[in-house]
């Protein structure tokens, strides 16, 4: 299902994915109006939603789907939103977002692995949310991570940098070390924080303000 207000990006979107074997859109709306009626009577897999309608709130809807429909997964479409609109976003139980200068091959194949239980953001959005649970991990020790967690020299140096908002590539330069290292440094303090997937990001920080 198509929640899309722009009559003719509506159209496009649509025929693209009816060209697709595995892919057929069931419905479209133009608005917010009626999101909850429509879905509950056509029960879509999956649910493409503008993050731009005009006088709608999405995360409250996203919620009330993930709620009626439990198994419709919900993805955002839109320009790159601010850090707290992809949280509350991914709060209220969205699998995906798509930037709208995605390309088709992104664009697609974001579509598939969320129909197939894949939470899926982009790169820009996922370092945004990373660099946010570790803004408050440091907060929450006053400037010091958990001592339940156990970092080496190397993740606490990066860990400071990312929170300082740095990117893989400036950490690199900074540490004088490679920018694949910094990478994998990253994943290491995402496993070692329980942040499995990306949307789990947003999940721990909101249960850790609670």
């Amino acid at each position: 299902m198509v929640i899309e207000d722009n009559r003719v990006l509506c159209d496009g979107i649509t025929a693209m994915l009816n060209g697709q074997p595995d892919m057929h859109v069931a419905a479209t709306i133009g608005s917010g109006n009626n999101v909850l009626l429509k879905a509950s009577r056509i029960e879509p897999h999956v649910i493409l939603m503008d993050m731009g309608l005009k006088n709608f709130k999405e995360s409250p809807v996203v919620e009330s789907i993930r709620k009626k429909m439990p198994e419709a997964k919900v993805i955002g479409m839109g320009f790159v939103p601010s850090q707290s609109d992809i949280v509350e976003f991914v709060e209220a139980g969205a699998s995906g977002f798509i930037l709208k200068d995605a390309t088709v091959k992104e664009f697609l194949g974001t579509i598939r692995s969320v129909a197939q239980g894949v939470k899926v953001l982009p790169p820009s959005l996922t370092d945004s949310l990373f660099s946010h649970v570790i803004e408050f991990a440091l907060k929450r020790g006053n400037g010091k991570l958990p001592n339940a967690v156990r970092m080496t020299k190397r993740e606490r140096e990066i860990i400071v940098l990312i929170a300082d908002g740095l990117s893989n590539k400036e950490i690199a330069q900074q540490l004088n070390i490679a920018t694949h290292t910094v990478k994998s440094h990253v994943h290491n303090i995402m496993e070692k924080l329980a942040l499995h997937t990306r949307l789990q990001i947003a999940k721990y920080t909101h249960e850790e303000n609670h």
